[in-house]
């Protein structure tokens, strides 16, 4: 056999290898057959297609019609048919003995095997590839917010200091995330169907067919994709209505804004002046072209750079929504690029699950730094407690607007005399018997929580393990397949 063609759609610098099975170039027509065969297997199963003449259907016959390469179709098409489905049947044909082969393709049209054999491309891309390396990704995942579920970290709103968190908190909302959508991802992959309605639809030619056995309550339809293990849409045209795979595409999408969210966070916190989180740097990397110093984000980067990639190919996926009466060209041509939505998300997966000479993952060898947490969390520390101080004051009976109070007067009082803003209150209290006496009405436990802004991360620790359970739980629920 000639060396085969396996370049994945989109950019050849991505090619994660769980894709090439699927969408490996001289591997498109994989499914395809696996469509022609179920056909031709069913015509024989109800008697369509003498028993002689299927007898001869061997295993062997049947591997060497999965093995026809995109690269032999292409030469037929472009030589002969100038049809690609039809230059694949003249192939098949070519293998297939010749009391059989005068039935290949009846009674077919092309999309009912290209959409069709689109789907079986999809489900297998997810469960095979997609699905195992997010279950990785997750348990790695699980792991970090277990170890920094109670590390101080600095919250930020607008790009500026807000109320402490922990970093396990900040990495169970990405968490939190990544499951739901690989949630939907399950959801819409269980709802893929396919397609064996003719040439506009309506089983034109399956009720042409004079078949001599009973279908015991099946139609045609139903038995060639019971076959293949997927549901018929309970309507389409020549082509399947888009709303399934549209809906799964995009939870892929969904998942790799996710993946994009992570890598954008991580950047920002790998700032110089930030310096709370850091790649690893292997022995031999290199930072920059020039600048022997620098250390880039080069990965935290991709994963946000992979997600602007998707979201335009999702841009194809909608322009397809919509084609003219039963089909035309147009999407055609188009749809060939989806499968770049899944590469891709595995291509964000693999840079999460890359591991290094020691067989650590990346996601396992990003640092997060206590003692930049720390000195961050301080830089503003006497000032972000001006939420429960006002609460307080307001609960405790001030009669005007104690927002207003902390904002203006305590607040500036605070940053220039670098004091707690509760000691600035005690200062004014001294002055203004009113003030007194509602400081004194603050109940003790919040009197000392104001003067110890490390206390103030409210469920952030428990919410954090609460993701931690609902993914564990989820990981046992949705994994198709775990990788050896």
């Amino acid at each position: 056999m000639k060396e085969r063609n396996l370049i994945l759609p989109g950019n050849p610098r991505y090619q994660p290898k769980e894709m090439v099975s699927c969408f490996g170039y001289d591997n498109l027509y994989g499914k395809v057959a696996a469509v022609e065969i179920a056909t031709l297997q069913t015509l024989g199963e109800i008697g369509v297609i003498p028993g002689e003449a299927l007898a001869e259907f061997l295993p062997s016959i049947i591997e060497d019609i999965l093995a026809i390469s995109t690269t032999e179709v292409d030469k037929i098409e472009r030589e002969v048919t100038h049809h690609d489905i039809r230059a694949w049947v003249r192939k098949a044909q070519e293998i297939i003995n010749k009391k059989l082969a005068r039935w290949v393709h009846i009674p077919l049209t092309s999309y009912d095997v290209i959409d069709t054999g689109r789907i079986l491309q999809f489900r297998k891309a997810y469960q095979h590839a997609l699905n195992p390396s997010i279950s990785e990704v997750i348990e790695l995942f699980i792991d970090l917010v277990k170890r920094f579920a109670d590390q101080i970290q600095i919250g930020r709103t607008h790009g500026g200091h807000a109320l402490p968190i922990t970093v396990g908190f900040w990495l169970a909302t990405i968490l939190n995330r990544i499951v739901y959508n690989w949630q939907q991802m399950d959801l819409y992959s269980n709802g893929l169907v396919g397609k064996i309605s003719g040439a506009v639809g309506a089983h034109n030619a399956q009720i042409g067919l004079k078949f001599t056995g009973s279908n015991k309550g099946k139609t045609f339809e139903q038995r060639v994709l019971d076959k293949l293990e997927l549901c018929p849409a309970r309507i389409s045209t020549q082509i399947l209505p888009p709303e399934p795979l549209g809906y799964f595409l995009f939870s892929c999408s969904m998942l790799s804004a996710t993946f994009a969210q992570l890598g954008r966070d991580c950047r920002h916190l790998m700032r110089s002046e930030i310096a709370e989180v850091a790649e690893s740097f292997e022995k031999e990397q290199v930072g920059s072209s020039t600048m022997a110093h620098k250390r880039n984000p080069v990965n935290f980067e991709n994963l946000e750079g992979m997600w602007i990639k998707t979201k335009n190919e999702l841009g194809k996926v909608l322009d397809t929504l919509i084609s003219e009466h039963q089909r035309d060209l147009v999407g055609s041509s188009v749809a060939r690029d989806f499968p770049i939505i899944l590469i891709n998300l595995q291509q964000q997966l693999n840079t999460l699950l890359r591991k290094n000479k020691d067989g650590v993952p990346f996601l396992s060898r990003i640092t997060f730094h206590k003692d930049a947490c720390q000195r961050n969390f301080k830089m503003s520390s006497n000032l972000i407690l001006a939420e429960p101080l006002y609460i307080a004051l307001q609960m405790a009976g001030y009669p005007r607007d104690a927002h207003e109070l902390v904002n203006r007067e305590l607040v500036p009082i605070a940053k220039k005399r670098n004091m707690l803003l509760v000691e600035v209150l005690e200062e004014f209290a001294k002055r203004d018997s009113e003030l007194n006496i509602v400081m004194n009405a603050i109940p003790k436990e919040v009197w000392e929580l104001l003067h110890c802004p490390e206390s103030y991360t409210g469920d952030a620790e428990e919410v954090a393990l609460e993701i931690v359970a609902y993914a564990e739980k989820e990981i046992t629920n949705l994994t198709y397949i775990r990788k050896e």
